[in-house]
């Protein structure tokens, strides 16, 4: 099998940057902190074994953060400004509560702000612990797609766990949080206080919130001199922890690479539930119009490639951004657009990943010049770069979004077309990628995973869009009842156990992309 020339941990590493983006943090912050906690990890006698779960674990541990960043919006107001501040807070018992009362409804007017603080009293906050808990499940699932194994699993969904039990998962304390978690947590801390406030202060956060949120061996660890633990963390920050891979791993084949794409393409969809397998939707069309259009076998994929991954810039915009109903103004726009310079930079090394994020980082530009980021166009812009950016305005088109619901592949080919005429999509690239939908695309539920029914298919397809229980009950003539059974058995035979887990199964199946067929 190929050698793809990328190895696995080059694109844990892309994707920690994707963290980074959604935890409101600088670049390389999740990088520096795996520095960190390695070096905790020779401090405290790790084996090899262990460290190399620590590597993973330190480079991963809040992948999860950005999932499903729309709720968290509704409540906090803008998400990654959330997630930058509560860095900063020691989030168990009444600091936490006192500080989401203060963010409750942020950015909004006053009569949501005391609505929004009123549902954390009444539920003592116990939704927000909900979200905490599936994004750590999907980090879980991605952990597995990307063959991590069951400790580093354990570890990343464990992201909020607390050495007082105080955290997520509930009641979870003391040594029966994984090792590689306490660790991370700790040093994850540490870069932030030790960036933003210096040593001296990492140190003096670090006592404060030992036996609390932390480990206090672990804690200890810090203490005795914290210099050398914090020395030299922006010198070659990429270089050094990918040469410090306890247990090198080999390059991935050309197979595996793509189902590891594949694996964050669908991960990254869960940014919010309108783009649930939006990325599979666009890659599939892009295939089926380079066979149309008989791409060379390099080019062919490396157009799947990026189209997998096209959208993973999405973490680093507001999910308040991405839910809202109505237009967006100027500074949502631009903060919006950010989101394809974000997937060059994140997939920017080595050279077989830097190629894919640049044709990805395509997919909004436009023949007239009219697109971004870059704004070329006509000949600056490749066959597989115009395929690309017809296929995902295609595919967005028979999606829901918060303003509109989807449109009808019918209404889509004539809005596709009307762009072609308009200059601003190429016409060949276009006629392929309608050639390859066929306006009849449907996905049958015979094949769905785990021995689901059809009609099990069709509910998981609609709860990975987001729907509650009375939205798909409305769309399938069914009872709310009738919801809740279908959705216990889905769990069961699907091992999950909630929305953001199972809409990861989905998208893996292929259940969900274009929901024009089950969405009026």
């Amino acid at each position: 099998m190929a050698d793809s020339g990328v190895r696995l941990t080059e694109l844990l590493v892309a994707l920690s940057l994707a963290t980074d983006l959604g935890f409101g943090q600088p670049a390389e912050h999740m990088v520096r902190s795996a520095r960190i906690g390695m070096r905790l990890g020779e401090r405290l006698g790790l084996d090899t074994d262990e460290l190399a779960t620590l590597y993973d674990v330190s480079i991963l541990g809040y992948v999860g953060c950005p999932v499903y960043g729309n709720e968290v919006a509704t409540v906090f107001g803008d998400d990654i400004d959330f997630r930058a501040r509560a860095i900063e807070v020691d989030l168990g018992g009444f600091s936490a509560r006192a500080f989401m009362m203060r963010r409750a409804g942020a950015g909004t007017g006053a009569l949501n702000r005391a609505r929004q603080t009123l549902g954390l009293m009444a539920t003592n906050g116990r939704d927000v612990m909900q979200q905490m808990a599936n994004h750590c499940s999907a980090a879980g699932e991605l952990a597995d797609r990307l063959g991590l194994g069951a400790g580093v699993r354990a570890g990343i969904v464990q992201a909020y766990a607390r050495w007082d039990g105080k955290g997520v998962p509930a009641d979870l304390a003391g040594d029966a949080l994984s090792l590689s978690a306490r660790i991370s947590h700790v040093a994850e801390a540490c870069e932030v206080f030790q960036r933003t406030a210096g040593i001296e202060l990492a140190v003096e956060m670090v006592r404060s919130r030992s036996g609390t949120q932390f480990d206090p061996q672990i804690a200890a660890a810090v203490v005795p001199d914290p210099e050398a633990l914090f020395a030299d963390l922006d010198d070659d920050t990429v270089d050094h922890i990918l040469d410090a891979e306890p247990i090198e791993r080999p390059p991935l084949t050309d197979d595996e690479l793509d189902q590891v794409l594949e694996a964050i393409g669908d991960f990254c969809d869960l940014r919010c539930p309108y783009f649930a397998g939006h990325s599979r939707g666009t890659a599939e069309l892009a295939v089926g119009a380079g066979a149309q259009l008989r791409l060379a076998a390099a080019e062919a994929t490396l157009l799947r490639r990026a189209a997998l991954v096209h959208d993973v810039g999405r973490f680093g915009v507001p999910g308040s951004v991405w839910d809202k109903p109505g237009p967006l103004s100027s500074h949502d726009r631009e903060r919006m657009r950010l989101h394809v310079y974000y997937v060059e930079r994140i997939f920017s090394r080595p050279e077989p990943l830097r190629r894919i994020g640049l044709l990805a980082a395509t997919h909004h530009e436009r023949m007239d010049g009219s697109g971004y980021h870059r704004g070329v166009g006509g000949t600056m812009l490749s066959m597989p770069a115009r395929v690309l950016a017809a296929a995902d305005a295609y595919d967005a088109m028979t999606q829901p979004r918060p303003h509109r619901g989807p449109m009808t592949d019918s209404d889509a080919a004539r809005e596709l077309r009307r762009e072609v005429d308009d200059g601003r999509l190429d016409p060949i690239a276009s006629d392929a990628v309608l050639a390859a939908a066929g306006h009849a695309r449907s996905r049958s539920r015979a094949g769905a995973p785990a021995g689901l029914t059809a009609r099990e298919g069709d509910v998981l397809a609609l709860l990975a869009h987001g729907l509650p229980n009375k939205g798909i009950a409305r769309q399938l003539g069914i009872s709310p009842k009738t919801v809740s059974n279908h959705i216990e058995h889905i769990y069961t035979k699907l091992d999950v156990t909630n929305r953001a887990a199972a809409a990861m199964r989905a998208m893996q199946h292929g259940l969900v992309g274009s929901t024009a067929a089950l969405v009026e």
